[in-house]
């Protein structure tokens, strides 16, 4: 059965901080695997956002993505432009926020019993649709486009992939899982989890 982390109280906050840098730098790794297109990129974001919910849990994994929005708020070029802060203003701020949403609502619905591959798949789906609610939004608004053309620029292009990241990130969740138990926290505090 999958249990995140936040299942297991036993864990010290130096632990959970542990773990939620593990995925902010993740986040960071994956931002930069990337095909440039306009004016959305195409990045492995979504698969490390859909990890964090389901490994970290509802509270941890969107403290892991706030934290990466802080780090681009603060002027670091962590954004997949390279731009820093900027990048909260440009035409894809609206998926950098919906970032912080969907690793909560993925985290949020693998809580309440997503042990079966098929439901952390939904749940991962369901955050695609919440970045996708966000990112399209703010994308059509900003270019100044209507709905259909924001979905031909920000949807469209990157469904299939980015069902494909929700089940590789689904399949992985709880080897990730077990690998950081084992790696970052003692044994001890594993076997109680």
């Amino acid at each position: 059965m999958l249990r995140t982390l936040p299942k297991t109280r036993d864990f010290t906050e130096l632990q959970r901080v542990a773990m939620i840098a593990v995925f902010t730098v993740l986040m960071i790794i994956f931002t930069q695997i990337k095909i440039q297109t306009v004016p959305v990129p195409f990045t492995m974001q979504p698969f490390a956002v859909l990890l964090a919910g389901l490994v970290l849990g509802g509270r941890d994994g969107a403290l892991a993505m706030a934290t990466y929005v802080g780090l681009i708020a603060l002027g670091f070029p962590v954004d997949s432009n390279n731009i820093g802060a900027a990048a909260l203003a440009g035409p894809t701020a609206g998926y950098i926020f919906g970032f912080v949403l969907a690793a909560g609502v993925v985290g949020f619905l693998t809580e309440r019993g997503a042990e079966r591959f098929w439901l952390r798949f939904a749940a991962g789906l369901v955050g695609i649709a919440v970045i996708y609610v966000f990112g399209t939004a703010f994308l059509k608004f900003h270019l100044g486009v209507d709905w259909s053309k924001a979905w031909e620029l920000g949807v469209r292009p990157f469904l299939g992939l980015d069902i494909l990241k929700a089940l590789i990130a689904a399949g992985l969740a709880e080897g990730t899982r077990r690998f950081l138990l084992q790696t970052l926290l003692p044994t001890d505090k594993m076997n109680n989890g």
